[in-house]
C-alpha cells in the first residue's frame, strides 16, 4: 500500500507540475500579447498624431532637402493644445516665416508637398528679378539657390508662367493663408504658380533626416536579378551617411 500511495503521490505531483507549467505558459503568452498590443497602440498614436514618415521626391528644396532624404515630420508642432497638460508635454508654436512645412497640395489633397514659408497672412509679397520683398523690404534668404542665371521679364511677348518665376506680384496674403516657396527657386512648383496655401492644410514641420540615399531616377523601374544585386552593393556607396540623423532647419 505504501508503494501504491507513493506512486499516486508522484502522479499527482506530475499533474500539478503540468498545470503550473501551462499556467506559466499562458501567463507568458498573455504578457507578450499585452506588450505587443500596447506597443501597437503607442506606435499608432505616434504615427497618427505626433510624427509622420516622409520621403523627398523632387529637387524643389535642394540643397536643404535632397531627393532621397527620408524625414520624420513633427505633426504636433502647429496643433493647438486642448488641455494645459497637452501643451506641457507636446509644446506647439505658431507658423513663422522661414519655417519648412509639409502640407496637403491644394490641387490634389492626396499628395503631400514640402516648401518653406516666405510670407504670412496680411503681408505684401513681391518678387523683383528673383529677389523677394516683404512689405517692400528685401528678405534675407541664405538658404535659397538659383540654378538659372536668366531673369524673365514682362517685355514684349512673354510666357506668364516663366515671368512669375522671377517677377511676381505685388500681392497681399489673405487671412488664414501663407505664401510658400521652394529653396531651389528656379525649379519649384509653389505658391507662385498655384496660389496661397491655407494654413489648415499644413500637416507639420520636418524634424529629422533618419536616412538618405542617392538613387537613380529609374532605379525603382529595374527589378531584374542583376539590378537587385547592383542595388545591394551600391547601398553603402550611395547612402549619404553625413545626412543621417541631421536636424532639419
Amino acid at each position: 500500500m505504501a508503494i501504491l500511495g507513493k506512486v499516486i503521490n508522484e502522479e499527482v505531483e506530475k499533474i500539478k507540475e503540468k498545470e503550473e507549467h501551462k499556467k506559466r505558459e499562458k501567463s507568458l503568452f498573455r504578457e507578450y500579447f499585452e506588450l505587443i498590443a500596447e506597443t501597437a497602440v503607442f506606435v499608432f498614436f505616434v504615427m497618427t498624431y505626433v510624427v509622420q514618415a516622409f520621403q523627398i521626391p523632387t529637387g524643389s528644396m535642394e540643397p536643404t532637402l535632397m531627393v532621397g532624404d527620408f524625414l520624420l515630420v513633427n505633426k504636433f508642432i502647429y496643433a493647438k493644445p486642448v488641455i494645459p497638460l497637452e501643451a506641457a508635454i507636446l509644446p506647439s508654436k505658431k507658423i513663422e516665416r522661414k519655417d519648412i512645412v509639409v502640407f496637403k497640395y491644394p490641387r490634389d489633397l492626396k499628395k503631400d508637398y514640402v516648401k518653406r514659408v516666405v510670407a504670412l497672412e496680411g503681408e505684401k509679397i513681391e518678387i523683383k528679378d528673383k529677389e523677394v520683398f516683404i512689405n517692400d523690404r528685401p528678405l534675407e534668404e541664405r538658404y535659397k539657390v538659383h540654378i538659372d542665371a536668366q531673369v524673365f521679364q514682362k517685355n514684349g511677348y512673354y510666357q506668364y508662367d516663366d515671368v512669375i518665376r522671377d517677377n511676381y506680384g505685388p500681392v497681399v496674403v489673405p487671412p488664414g493663408h501663407v505664401f510658400v516657396m521652394g529653396d531651389n527657386r528656379d525649379n519649384s512648383l509653389d505658391s507662385r504658380y498655384w496660389g496661397f496655401l491655407p494654413m489648415n492644410y499644413i500637416k507639420g514641420r520636418p524634424w529629422l533626416i533618419y536616412f538618405s540615399y542617392e538613387a537613380e531616377r529609374d532605379a525603382y523601374l529595374k527589378n531584374g536579378i542583376q539590378d537587385k544585386f547592383k542595388k545591394f552593393f551600391r547601398f553603402f556607396s550611395k547612402t549619404r551617411w553625413t545626412r543621417i540623423l541631421k536636424v532639419v532647419n
